[in-house]
């Protein structure tokens, strides 16, 4: 008999599932559509600029909720109390990135002069809230490898933590915002498939 505490349950954890798929639907369909930006030069987090800038930040926000509600049905469906926890970080990260926007860059919105532009307050709290938030996502990797896909589990937190290091110090470089790219798509996908392992568990 499924409990009300059980339907709770999974739902939270539906919500990890489609957080990730929803979260990519989004930033691509802006991708392709707004002016001057280019998937092999911008970072998604410069779609928060501009007259639709909003669209972007919703999409943060969306995938913030989404991620701790799946942080929450974990921890509810026997799942690592600590894997739980930096998931949550993950998702206040999303919310940090709302936030506080990246500043302009590398000519995109468009009009943006060409270069990584001047770094605003904001901005620097954007990419520390970055930098929190995928150390805590990568290490949940590790953590949740304990119980599930401990090869899985590994080769994601690695591959994604090297994404993430690759476009700290590409400096902008086509081959750095691709491969951080991948990572992100990684981690989204890594989420997914973790939130369905524990949905059907419980």
């Amino acid at each position: 008999m499924t409990t009300t505490r059980t339907r709770v349950t999974r739902t939270l954890l539906t919500a990890g599932v489609v957080a990730g798929p929803l979260y990519v639907a989004v930033g691509l369909a802006q991708a392709f559509t707004r002016e001057g930006f280019d998937l092999t030069r911008h970072q998604w987090s410069l779609l928060a600029n501009g007259e639709l800038g909003w669209i972007q930040v919703a999409n943060f926000l969306v995938a913030a909720l989404a991620t701790g509600a799946a942080a929450v049905g974990m921890h509810r469906a026997g799942g690592s109390p600590w894997a739980s926890r930096l998931i949550a970080v993950y998702a206040l990260s999303l919310v940090g990135a709302a936030v506080f926007k990246a500043d302009p860059a590398m000519g995109f919105p468009a009009g943006t002069p060409e270069g990584p532009g001047v770094i605003s307050a904001g901005g620097m709290l954007h990419l520390l809230c970055g930098l929190i938030g995928f150390v805590a996502v990568g290490a949940a990797c590790f953590v949740v490898a304990r119980r599930f896909g401990p090869l899985y589990s590994r080769v994601t937190g690695v591959l994604f933590l090297l994404g993430f290091a690759a476009v700290a110090i590409g400096a902008g470089a086509v081959w750095a915002n691709l491969a951080f790219t991948a990572a992100i798509l990684l981690i989204w996908t890594w989420l997914a498939v973790v939130s369905l392992h524990y949905r059907r568990t419980v």
